[in-house]
């Protein structure tokens, strides 16, 4: 588009809010939105002028329409003339970009990650000259791109770095729901567009000049263009004949324009426009500043002079004056025309897997099982790299493409598998229904599909389970031409519907169905069985084989990463395990597999749950609710609304807990989702031991397992057991509460997790008789080094051993004991508790409120990574734990041990001891 700068009427008061946008201090971003043709083009060139006073350093970019389903390609154009920078870098942050821009094979960081490399990058880079970054066509931008501009676009205050993004408002984008502040570009009032009409165009007479302007509607592109039209030889004709085109949308009267221009080229310039095009090429000066990633058109003068093309003076590549032309020029060609443009694209981008899957894809009708086979391997490449939408459009035309009917379902399979992933499962069924043959029986991916919808949206866990049931059993008998790959899916999905029915009997129906396949069940899978069925049991060994398939986290799909870290929280080890979630659930949220990312997000919440991050926790169940309702999940949304309600048991948030559990349990009993009703029940003991109603503890307690034993196949009962022994203990019921604590014992369960241990020994100090064998166990309980990583159950484990001290050796020997338990309380958040260990404290002689014996003296985080330390966690073990660097951690204990009077890592415990948080977390 001509640049309007030296022509710009009716803009004041925009051109003033961007002249405040460049003048201000600090960083920040800007959308710049209006509708095609409105001139934001040539607002971005008045900010670029306006940035050469101000000596910014100006990085221009554009969105273009054939890159919108490849990952990162915008984000690649607009850093890639700063990449040098990133040689300043910690080398983390190289491997992101390494990972992102395909120059090393890796799994794909989250937009959290990636977001804080482009930021670092940015301000390494700003530190030599402020910097300016222009993003024309911001709509066009692809959804993981934009996600990260939109993550880095929040975060720019107090930097030197300005974004400004220009989008239309006709055509949706993730810069819509960006929450950055925005800029509206609006139609010219009449009377500009009138000055500016007869600015460029003085000698129009007073009919055609009436028609232009009612026609053009205020948009200066219109105003700029159709004049040029109306004179180019058209005699003989009305101007009504000649724009002749109703009511059609300003962006198709502006296409007829250029389509005249273009229709008057030779042969062989149309083409070489068609092929720039179909790949991309930039639609404004700027557009195309990484080299080689799209095809630079050539021989071209004729186009240049009809005003279809500009040279970018920047990398003197020809790139197109306006988008519409650009559209254009695809919609003028033949089908014919743009499957040969496409084959040349694809010669041309040999080297790279996804755009040339791209080009050859759309090059050929018939099926060509080459071009099938490069679409998969696209596909898969989209996959790592957050691309789950992508990646099953791509699977779909691979199968359109196959030459058998075994690849075709193959691939067709594998679409739907990850559309269900995606939460698309509308087209996860009808990917599934189109493979299947009239008269035949349902197929595997069928099957999958139809239990998707069943549980996901309905929690119809038993109908769900006879079917896949059925169709591991077909496939036992008479499917050995099915792929292994076929079987896993529907083992797999047999495995999260029965951990949802918790129910006894659908899992020994499972557990039947797997015995007999024998060793043609994969090794995660019996992984999954065996953490997700019953952990008392089954338990032993869950974490050390969780920890072993980790190991290869790099080769795994995002939803096996998800259901290994449901394993690992069965077993009580899923702190390990957070930053890989944290890694994958902000890209996967976005334009991956996003089921998967619903059970990351409530893996993340419960694992910021156990380590008393509860203000954490609370934003992050309340993300995963939002996402759920949004995609219709009713599964997850009420399992989202199942923790959030046992954290606000936990808190003391009796009222609002009780409010979630009665929704909670009239959805999912109805239903059977034993999964959901033993939390909802779990929810009704949490609410009635933070207000001390034991006898209500209790009887909910024992709704999940009997006293003396654990029930099978209900994940609630062994999480359960502090609760139903304190319960039971406050209530007279002694000998319930020895048999069960005594069983837990029994049952190994301080083999089974670290959780599992600690509170099986609170257990047994709580319910001991013998005074002697009660402190060794509290004592056991104290020290060990679970304990930091479950701050609730420790600090509750030391309330009890608090009361039991006054009462045996008196208050002296009772305060230090309840005064951490009343700070860890207070740190926590938990109300309830927290109140009845300061009323023990009064009991003790204490002050009548004690608070946080150093609070001024440590940070927040000094005091979590001292007690971290304290508990034997390396500087590495903790910097995951708390996302830092373990240099970070270091510098951090060297502050602590002065404030505590100590040199050493040694005498951490001890110096926390005295100030009476010894271990706490």
């Amino acid at each position: 588009m001509e640049s309007l700068i030296s022509t710009m009427v009716g803009r004041d008061d925009v051109q003033g809010e961007l002249s405040a946008f460049m003048t201000a201090a600090g960083g920040q971003a800007l959308i710049l939105r209006g509708e095609t043709g409105v001139g934001k083009s040539a607002l971005l060139d008045h900010v670029a002028g306006l940035a050469a006073p101000e000596n910014h350093r100006v990085i221009r970019a554009a969105g273009v329409e054939a890159e919108v389903e490849l990952p990162f390609a915008g984000l690649h154009q607009l850093l890639y003339s700063l990449l040098p920078h990133s040689a300043g870098l910690d080398e983390g942050h190289r491997a992101v970009f390494d990972v992102v821009f395909g120059l090393h094979e890796g799994k794909a960081p989250s937009v959290m990650s990636l977001g804080i490399a482009v930021l670092d990058l940015l301000s390494l880079a700003a530190s030599e000259k402020p910097l300016l970054l222009l993003l024309d066509d911001g709509q066009w931008m692809d959804a993981s791109s934009a996600e990260v501009c939109g993550f880095v676009g929040r975060r720019l205050t107090g930097s030197s770095v300005k974004m400004l993004i220009a989008v239309r408002s006709d055509v949706g984008s993730r810069f819509d729901t960006a929450a950055l502040p925005e800029l509206l570009v609006a139609a010219l009032s009449e009377e500009a567009a009138g000055q500016l009409l007869d600015m460029r165009h003085p000698q129009l007479d007073a009919q055609t000049r009436r028609f232009v302007l009612e026609h053009a509607m205020g948009n200066p592109l219109a105003l700029l263009e159709l004049p040029a039209y109306l004179n180019s030889g058209h005699t003989g004709r009305t101007t009504e004949e000649l724009l002749g085109f109703g009511n059609i949308p300003l962006s198709r009267r502006l296409q007829h324009v250029y389509g005249i221009r273009i229709e008057r080229l030779a042969g062989p310039v149309r083409e070489e426009l068609l092929r720039g095009a179909l790949d991309g090429v930039g639609a404004v000066p700027g557009g195309n500043r990484a080299p080689g990633a799209r095809y630079r058109m050539r021989e071209a003068d004729e186009a240049v002079a009809a005003g279809l093309l500009d040279t970018d003076p920047a990398t003197g590549d020809l790139v197109f004056r306006h988008p519409l032309i650009r559209t254009t020029v695809v919609q003028l060609a033949t089908p014919n025309q743009r499957r040969a443009a496409h084959a040349e694209l694809a010669r041309v981008h040999r080297d790279d897997v996804e755009r040339r899957a791209r080009h050859l894809a759309a090059s050929i009708v018939d099926p060509d099982e080459e071009v099938a086979a490069a679409l998969e391997a696209a596909a898969d490449s989209a996959t790592r790299r957050g691309g789950a939408v992508a990646s099953v459009a791509w699977l779909t035309r691979a199968a359109e493409l196959s030459e058998t009917p075994a690849d075709r379902s193959r691939r067709l399979g594998d679409a739907a598998f990850i559309a269900g992933h995606a939460a698309l499962l509308d087209q996860a069924q009808k990917l599934a229904r189109s493979d299947l043959l009239p008269g035949a029986s349902r197929s595997p991916v069928t099957v999958v599909a139809s239990a998707y919808v069943a549980l996901y949206e309905d929690g119809d866990v038993r109908s769900a389970h006879r079917q896949v049931a059925a169709a591991i059993e077909s496939l036992r008998k008479d499917g050995a031409h099915e792929p292994a790959e076929a079987l896993t899916r529907l083992v797999n999905v047999l495995l999260a519907i029965s951990q949802y029915a918790g129910d006894a009997a659908l899992w020994d129906r499972t557990e039947q169905l797997m015995d007999s396949l024998g060793d043609r069940v994969d090794t995660r899978s019996a992984i999954y069985r065996d953490a997700w069925s019953d952990v008392v049991r089954r338990g032993a060994g869950v974490h050390e084989r969780v920890e072993r398939a980790f190991a290869g986290v790099s080769e795994l799909e995002p939803w096996d990463v998800s259901r290994l870290a449901v394993a690992a929280y069965h077993v009580d080890t899923l702190s390990q395990y957070r930053p890989y979630l944290q890694r994958a659930v902000d890209r996967e949220v976005e334009t991956g597999a996003v089921a998967t990312a619903m059970t990351m997000l409530h893996l993340i919440m419960l694992d910021q749950l156990a380590a008393g991050e509860w203000d954490d926790a609370e934003r992050t169940g309340q993300r995963a609710l939002e996402l759920t309702t949004s995609h219709g999940n009713a599964l997850f949304t009420h399992h989202t609304r199942a923790y959030l309600g046992l954290l606000a048991a936990m808190r003391g948030q009796v009222e609002r807990a009780r409010e979630l559990q009665a929704v909670l349990d009239a959805w999912a009993r109805p239903r059977g989702v034993g999964f959901l009703t033993q939390i909802a029940d779990a929810i009704g003991t949490a609410a009635a031991l933070s207000e001390g109603d034991y006898e209500a503890a209790y009887l909910y307690a024992i709704g999940l397992t009997p006293p003396g034993s654990f029930q099978r196949c209900a994940h609630q009962a062994s999480r359960t057991l502090l609760d139903l022994v304190e319960a039971a203990v406050h209530t007279g019921r002694l000998e319930q509460a020895r048999r069960h604590a005594q069983a837990a014992s029994d049952a190994g369960l301080p083999g089974v997790s670290p959780r599992l241990a600690l509170i099986t020994y609170g257990a047994l100090a709580m319910t001991a008789a013998d005074e002697k064998e009660a402190e060794d166990m509290y004592a056991r309980a104290e020290a060990h080094p679970a304990g930091a990583g479950f701050p609730f159950e420790l600090a509750r484990i030391r309330l009890a051993h608090g009361v039991r001290l006054r009462h045996t050796q008196g208050p002296k020997a009772a305060r230090p004991v309840l005064v951490r338990a009343a700070e860890s309380f207070e740190r926590l958040g938990a109300k309830g508790w927290g109140e009845r260990a300061q009323a023990e404290l009064r009991a003790s002689g204490a002050p009548a409120r004690v608070s946080l014996s150093y609070s001024t003296a440590l940070t927040w985080q000094e005091r979590r990574i001292a007690e971290l330390a304290a508990s034997g966690l390396t500087n590495k073990e903790i910097g995951e734990r708390m996302r830092l660097s373990p240099r970070t951690v270091s510098s951090h204990l060297y502050r602590v041990f002065p404030k505590l009077g100590i040199t050493s890592r040694a005498a951490l415990r001890d110096a926390l001891g005295k100030t009476g948080t010894g271990g706490d977390a």
